[in-house]
């Protein structure tokens, strides 16, 4: 009997079924697909990411690539560079594909030729910025941080206004966009509303961190090594200066006991010699019983500020450091203390914002060295600096603003209540409508304002003032205005108010030929019979200014000076005949009595 086979015929390997019935052929095909297709569209995405795909559209190329090339994100000193996607794209999967997404927003725009020319693209370019400013802001500029992580910055291999921004950062929660615009590309910042960039630039206290471990040993590092430079330096300064002091005795004593020699040959006395040089009176009349080798100098860099004004500094569009100036209390020698030769130099030499009128071959510092000594009932102070040659002003016949005058020092005392008063000192008083400044009104504006012009006895110029006495002060210069207030000044009453509180800076001067006088700033400059003397030489070029006064007269204009308070002082030196503002001043600087922690100790005697 033949069996039958009832049997079903055996399915091939590809037909089996694996996963919820689907053939293994199925569910290959499947998986192959989705590798394929996966990767098609990493290596496409990864495609679009390159600076190739990125500079392919004219818009691009033509323009904002032009800007890019050169620049330190381009390639930096160690031949590193970044591309497009390292700045504009996420690296994380998920933020990728989000950021992809709206940038199909640019491409829309091409297509539809929104930005498809240079003039296009200009008229949309701060809304484009904007939105790029916004976006790294939101992610506390993550992609900034890819490279530049606070972790991996080390102070020491930074400027100081660096190091302590990238610490107030950490401390109040800024981030990398706050400040750094414009780093890559043209920066649009002055083109931007002051309160959107005042939103904006706010800190975030979810961007706090703390500091690290290593920025702080790193910092320290650095404090130790440039304080005992500046120590070594300091004395190596010392020592040529105290040798450039006994070659001008020495040469001083040969000639004297050679006229002696030579009289007394000749049979007829002596005649003193004892004399100031260029001054008035002889030279130690003012501190006859003071031993100023006694006293330790303190060497000051005096720079030049061409019109950097008072509204300057505190306006984030044109000055940088206004946010930690204004709202982070920081003062000005916390940036720029270890800068002032560089900033002194460029302004100097002439720039668009800050000094359209340049002297040719002015310095743009001077180096000064302060003694300050009291005998416990007068403040004693000896300035002494290096002359310069004479270098005419070009834009005043003869070459000499004031021709009387071959130097005239001052020193301003910085009172009570005045706003930012002890971060930026005498900086208070300098104002963008002030004599020579971007926002002078000029004659005819002050005599139109004949009521205010009256107040301040103004003929022709406004000088220098106090916020406190106008009612308006305008910072920003928005929608066109004047910054400054000189027209908005507050009643007479109050000013006189303000006088009795001390809101005020004591001012000091002293000038070329040894006067002095003793005045105050509040509404304006004004000199009055506050006590006080002067004397001024110039030997072997080297200048030296000597003036005196009372530690407390009780004069009205006049800061009391007690032990136990440190003051806010500012000098300035008006050199090869200056005025206005063509001189060189100090940054804040601490001044106190009997005090080794301050800038300036007076110390008794």
């Amino acid at each position: 009997m033949t069996q039958g086979n009832d049997s079903e015929p055996k399915m091939s390997f590809w037909r089996r079924n694996l996963f919820w019935g689907m053939p293994i052929a199925g569910v290959s095909g499947a998986f192959a697909a989705g590798i394929i297709f996966w990767g098609g569209f990493n290596t496409a995405m990864e495609a679009t990411n390159t600076e190739t795909f990125c500079v392919s559209c004219h818009e691009m190329e033509n323009f904002v690539f032009e800007e890019y090339q050169g620049t330190i994100h381009d390639v930096n000193r160690s031949g590193v560079g970044a591309v497009c996607s390292d700045c504009h794209v996420p690296k994380d999967w998920t933020h990728k594909m989000i950021r992809k997404v709206k940038a199909s927003r640019e491409l829309y725009g091409k297509v539809m030729g929104t930005i498809n020319t240079k003039e296009k693209f200009e008229a949309k370019r701060l809304h484009l910025a904007m939105n790029e400013w916004e976006r790294m802001k939101a992610n506390d500029s993550r992609e900034c941080r890819n490279c530049h992580h606070f972790e991996s910055m080390l102070p020491e291999f930074q400027k100081p206004r660096a190091r302590q921004q990238h610490l107030n950062a950490m401390e109040a929660g800024q981030t990398c966009i706050d400040c750094h615009k414009g780093i890559a590309h043209s920066d649009l910042r002055d083109r931007a509303d002051e309160d959107y960039l005042e939103e904006l630039e706010a800190p975030n206290p979810a961007f706090i961190r703390d500091v690290p471990e290593a920025y702080l040993a790193s910092l320290a590092r650095i404090t130790e090594k440039e304080t005992a430079e500046a120590t070594a330096r300091k004395d190596t300064e010392k020592a040529e200066r105290e040798a450039v002091m006994e070659q001008i005795a020495a040469a001083v004593e040969a000639a004297r006991a050679e006229e002696r020699a030579k009289i007394e040959s000749e049979g007829t006395q002596v005649a003193s010699t004892d004399g100031g040089g260029t001054g008035g009176g002889a030279a130690g009349s003012v501190a006859p019983d003071i031993d100023w080798s006694a006293v330790s100098g303190s060497d000051l860099t005096l720079f030049y500020p061409g019109q950097a004004s008072f509204e300057w500094v505190q306006n984030g569009k044109q000055h940088g450091g206004a946010r930690p100036l204004t709202k982070g209390g920081d003062k000005c020698t916390t940036c720029h203390a270890a800068e002032l030769e560089t900033i002194g130099n460029k302004i100097v030499a002439g720039t668009e914002d800050t000094e359209p009128t340049p002297i040719p071959g002015k310095r743009g510092t001077i180096d000064a060295t302060v003694q300050a000594t009291h005998d416990g009932e007068n403040l004693y102070i000896r300035v002494q600096w290096p002359d310069a040659g004479h270098n005419p002003a070009p834009f005043v016949d003869g070459g000499k603003m004031d021709p009387d005058n071959q130097i005239k020092v001052a020193m301003m005392i910085t009172g009570t209540g005045i706003e930012l008063g002890e971060a930026v000192g005498c900086w208070a008083s300098c104002h963008a409508d002030n004599s020579y400044m971007p926002f002078d009104p000029g004659a005819d504006a002050i005599a139109a304002s004949a009521e205010v012009a009256e107040q301040l006895q103004a003929e022709g110029t406004i000088t220098k003032y106090l916020s406190e006495s106008r009612d308006k002060i305008e910072i920003r210069g928005r929608r066109g205005k004047a910054q400054g207030g000189w027209d908005k000044l507050k009643a007479a009453d109050e000013i006189e108010q303000y006088l009795a509180d001390g809101t005020f800076l004591d001012l000091l001067r002293v000038y070329a030929d040894g006067s002095a006088t003793n005045g105050y700033i509040l509404d304006r400059r004004i000199q009055n019979d506050g006590e006080i003397a002067g004397e001024a030489s110039l030997e072997a070029g080297l200048w030296t200014v000597v003036f005196s006064r009372p530690l407390n007269s009780g004069a009205p204009g006049d800061v009391p000076l007690e032990a136990g308070t440190t003051y806010t002082v500012g000098f300035a030196i008006h050199d090869d005949f200056a005025a206005a503002r063509f001189h060189h001043v100090t940054l804040d600087t601490s001044l106190a009595l009997d005090d080794e922690n301050a800038t300036i100790n007076v110390v008794s005697q």
